[in-house]
């Protein structure tokens, strides 16, 4: 599998693959690239219906030559626990970051969530992070203002009266019950708006529909989040058994 960074030829495939519709995994698979790459590629330069060829080639060059002029001489990815590939690690954190950007999330935002994600401890402290991220700490708390608002970080302070920020177990639940929340308000809003247009009014039956989706994709985001919340909670399986497939759980045959 090649390796290395894309070629300007690679990104006007990955373009016309777009183009044509294709999903990541296959234009991947076409170019003999991991399917991490490409969709890293794409959301790093205008999404799936704004990515440029040209744009992107040019936007990673500048990237490169401005990491060229600022990587202090001498410094090493910092060691990493269990055995860790540095660069595996830090590649991953790019592309968990890129994703999260493409979601809405502001960048560095999306920077130090990810960063707390990917700890096994799942907190940091803002010295922590700032130190992690080489950042302002003023960066940092304004991340975390708007990490807090969403419901998915939360602080506390560990033995030694330090503030840590942490992201737990159950965050991903709570925030998608704070979102289908927000968007129940969008039901009453709409419905509100059928009786200010009248009813049977072309405005009016637009709003109704609004309402109907909305309301339908909100129960159906609360309902699916309420059956699934205990996967946040599951512990790692077995590891996969000789040949790739995982060893039997102890309640099946």
């Amino acid at each position: 599998m090649p390796g290395g960074r894309l070629t300007q030829q690679e990104r006007q495939q990955i373009a016309l693959g777009l183009a044509d519709g294709l999903a990541y995994a296959e234009i991947a698979r076409r170019l003999d690239r991991p399917t991490s790459t490409v969709t890293r590629e794409v959301m790093r330069n205008g999404g799936p219906t704004a990515y440029r060829a040209d744009l992107a080639h040019r936007a990673t060059e500048h990237r490169a030559h401005r990491r060229r002029k600022t990587a202090p001489r001498g410094t090493e990815a910092p060691a990493q626990a269990h055995g860790r590939d540095a660069d595996a690690v830090r590649e991953y954190e790019e592309l968990f970051t890129t994703v999260l950007m493409a979601s809405g999330i502001p960048k560095m935002t999306a920077r130090v969530l990810t960063c707390l994600t990917l700890t096994d401890s799942g907190s940091l402290t803002a010295a922590e992070l700032v130190r992690r991220l080489q950042v302002s700490p003023a960066s940092v708390s304004k991340a975390i203002a708007f990490l807090e608002s969403q419901g998915l970080v939360r602080r506390e302070r560990d033995e030694r009266r330090r503030e840590r920020y942490v992201v737990d177990d159950d965050v991903w639940y709570q925030s998608m019950m704070a979102s289908a929340r927000a968007t129940a308000q969008l039901v009453d809003i709409a419905r509100q708006g059928v009786g200010v247009l009248g009813t049977g009014t072309p405005a009016a039956a637009r709003l109704e529909n609004i309402a109907r989706f909305v309301d339908f994709v909100s129960e159906s985001i609360a309902r699916a989040a309420e059956q699934a919340r205990e996967i946040l909670h599951t512990s790692p399986g077995p590891a996969p058994a000789p040949g790739g497939t995982a060893a039997p759980h102890a309640d099946q045959g």
